[in-house]
């Protein structure tokens, strides 16, 4: 039997939530019936629009912009400031009822989980009929309003999910890709960024279509890893597997929530290199290397991507982990401010472990010639005496205002 993957995603979640949370406490309008939308003051960090009403969305309000556009485009608008505990705490309830139909669930955001349908599929005449048990009794019990995406694995069922809302239940099948996903813009595919998408478009690539019927070779050749990953994904290629339970972390990783969301690389390079140094300096102190580095990206909004790719060479050099976390964040960014940033690794080996040779090591960056090393080396061990950042390299240092 194929295996049934659910993907269930709150509609609008931060809106609805308030919504639902007004309404129990007596209010006379429902958020979700007039223009409004979930943001912050301006001179706070949560200045631009985390979730909208679809009579918001009609005046052409879109999600990230600034709070003081939405104004502009429509003056009635209607705003309340978020309230993280009280999503938490829906998500709690809500992740607890689905639950009671299957243990197979994975959450991924505070929003949305995948759900491993399989099991329990003989309960139902179909899937279909499954999420509409699923869906309405969400509705019934709790106030709000889910989209169901069915498929044979977490990334199509994900895309079907994306389709029309609120409310609705959808499938993409492996058959109905080419006539549900392929005409899609390429910007809509899962894990497709600003940066991905511009390349694409750029090769005359602008559906998600377009993709799946190109040469693997060529995008590969202009995204690399991650071009392989996106074709897969247009060709409706993903995972299954839907995990339960967290993998036990294995590795050594740190991440930084920032003090002001950043939105340009010269703002977000720094801070990879700071997170650089510091794993860097972990894993030698532990006498590893890393095989494996994985980045991740918090949102302004709380959304969570991660990417990760295997080195062709074991390293614990904070310049390999810099280069890769950046590589990886260009490949998924979208664009959208950010809140927080991480570097994990993982796949660790002994540090005088021998080393496989390739003929691809040339493409790997270089190592420190022997002056460099015996620098490197005095900082790491004037660092272990005094204190992590007693000594650092001047672009690190935190940039003082300019007097004007």
């Amino acid at each position: 039997m194929a295996p049934i993957i659910f993907h269930i995603d709150v509609n609008s979640a931060y809106l609805s939530w308030t919504a639902v949370e007004q309404l129990k406490n007596g209010a006379a309008v429902d958020l979700r019936e007039i223009p409004a939308i979930i943001g912050g003051d301006q001179k706070s960090r949560h200045g631009v629009v985390l979730a909208k009403s679809p009579a918001a969305k009609r005046y052409g309000i879109r999600t990230g912009e600034p709070v003081a556009n939405a104004f502009r485009k429509c003056p009635n608008l209607v705003m309340y400031p978020p309230n993280h505990k009280m999503y938490r705490e829906k998500s709690r309830r809500l992740m607890e009822y689905l639950r009671t139909f299957t243990k197979e669930i994975e959450q991924v955001s505070v929003d949305e989980c995948y759900m491993d349908f399989t099991g329990i599929a003989g309960r139902w005449n179909s899937p279909v009929d499954g999420a509409v048990e699923i869906k309405d009794g969400i509705k019934e019990r709790f106030g709000f309003t889910v989209n169901i995406g069915i498929s044979t694995n977490k990334l199509l069922a994900k895309m079907a999910s994306d389709f029309e809302k609120p409310d609705r239940i959808h499938t993409l099948y492996p058959e109905e890709i080419k006539e549900k996903m392929w005409p899609l813009p390429i910007g809509e595919l899962y894990m497709a960024g600003k940066s991905s998408v511009e390349v694409l478009k750029k090769l005359e690539i602008n559906t998600i279509g377009d993709l799946a019927q190109s040469d693997l070779k060529l995008i590969m050749l202009h995204l690399k890893s991650h071009g392989k990953m996106l074709w897969e994904f247009a060709n409706g290629i993903g995972t299954s597997i839907v995990q339960s339970e967290p993998d036990e972390a294995k590795g050594i990783g740190n991440s930084t929530t920032l003090s002001e969301d950043a939105a340009t690389m010269e703002e977000i390079r720094p801070v990879f290199e700071r997170l650089a140094q510091s794993v860097g300096g972990r894993l030698k102190k532990a006498g590893k290397k890393a095989g494996m580095v994985s980045m991740e990206i918090k949102y302004y909004d709380f959304r969570t991507v991660s990417h990760q790719i295997q080195l062709d060479k074991p390293s614990n050099d904070p310049e390999v982990l810099k280069e890769t976390a950046c590589s990886l964040f260009l490949e998924v960014w979208s664009g959208e401010p950010v809140r927080l940033l991480g570097i994990r690794t993982s796949k660790l080996t002994d540090e005088a472990a021998p080393e496989q040779l390739s003929i691809f090591d040339i493409e790997i960056p270089k190592e420190p010639d022997e002056k460099h090393k015996r620098l490197k080396k005095a900082m790491d061990e004037l660092n272990e005496r005094f204190g992590e950042g007693a000594v650092m390299k001047a672009s690190l240092m935190p940039k003082k205002p300019h007097n004007k």
